[in-house]
């Protein structure tokens, strides 16, 4: 009697969770380009590549690509996009695996994003400055080995987001039922917004309803956690030393550091500009997303603008 009652429970229990999993994938809806715009397509080792483009193709190339998180694509840029689009031809893709590129359940890793990065711009873009947001700014430095950048913008450039590599915690997140419904409850509504106002916003409000309404549908659609499976996992944390290998560039390098974020702190941002001639630029009141929240001042930093309500080392 015990068992059947078990057997009964544990039935019971895996039939609620797919039908709550079905509910929610049955919520989200198709995605609207995330740069107000539509997209191109860019075809890459079996995935379409969505990139969004705009200004002058006569204008300097600007490579913009996002951070790596649950709901990462190039929206993160929607707010600087068009402006930087006034004198510069701008090119913003969704990495794969996120946004509204491909998705296919691979076991995506660093190198996989650096190769990435490195075909893109040499197919689609001509010498380009790049703006890198934490984790991307490290695939970029590898990316630089293969293909010729001429100047870097690096937002809280980081190797370490998720310590260790737990295999088996992205093996249960890979998972088809388990895994979509304990995805479900690292990306519903409230985790977005604790993220953004742990993490990511020093002021959360600026997380309005439709920031947050995107990200939540980002997240839902076909495959969503595939990616991000690697990256909660530590599986994303390339194996580089950042400051030997921004030591090596060439080219000019401007790190931009949210004064107040704590996960990768300004002291970091401090000990490399020191020890690689990098150009440091701090935007106060601002954590993971400067550009997010700062967008003007940002926009000043790529341009090389006099920047009056930063503080520029």
């Amino acid at each position: 009697m015990r068992f059947r009652t078990l057997l009964a429970g544990t039935v019971g229990g895996i039939g609620l969770t797919a039908a709550a999993n079905k509910m929610l994938s049955d919520k989200a809806t198709r995605l609207h380009p995330p740069l107000g715009q539509a997209t191109e397509s860019y075809r890459w080792r079996g995935f379409d590549v969505s990139y969004s483009e705009a200004g002058d193709p006569d204008d300097p190339d600007l490579l913009l690509l996002h951070g790596i998180n649950a709901a990462g694509s190039s929206a993160e840029f929607a707010a600087v996009f068009d402006e930087l689009a006034s004198d510069h031809h701008v090119i913003a893709p969704d990495l794969p695996g996120f946004g509204l590129s491909d998705r296919p359940p691979l076991l995506y890793s660093p190198s996989l994003y650096a190769t990435f990065i490195a075909d893109f711009a040499r197919d689609v873009t001509d010498e380009p400055s790049v703006v890198a947001s934490s984790l991307s700014g490290a695939y970029t430095v590898m990316a630089a080995e293969k293909t010729q950048f001429s100047e870097f913008v690096f937002i809280c450039p980081t190797t370490s987001t998720m310590p260790g590599n737990r295999t088996w915690l992205r093996s249960l997140l890979r998972s088809p039922l388990v895994g979509e419904a304990l995805f479900n409850l690292i990306s519903s509504e409230s985790s977005l917004r604790y993220f953004e106002a742990d993490h990511g916003l020093y002021d959360p409000s600026n997380a309005d309803d439709e920031y947050i309404e995107y990200r939540w549908q980002l997240t839902h659609q076909p495959g969503a956690r595939y990616a991000p499976a690697s990256f909660i996992s530590g599986a994303l944390d390339p194996d580089l030393d950042l400051e030997a290998a921004l030591s090596t560039l060439d080219e000019p390098v401007t790190l931009v550091w949210g004064r107040e974020t704590e996960t990768t702190p300004l002291s970091t941002g401090r000990a490399l500009a020191a020890n690689t001639d990098a150009r440091l630029a701090i935007i106060d009141e601002a954590l993971l997303l400067p550009h997010v929240e700062h967008p003007q001042q940002f926009t000043d930093i790529v341009r090389e603008d006099e920047i009056p309500d930063a503080n520029t080392e």
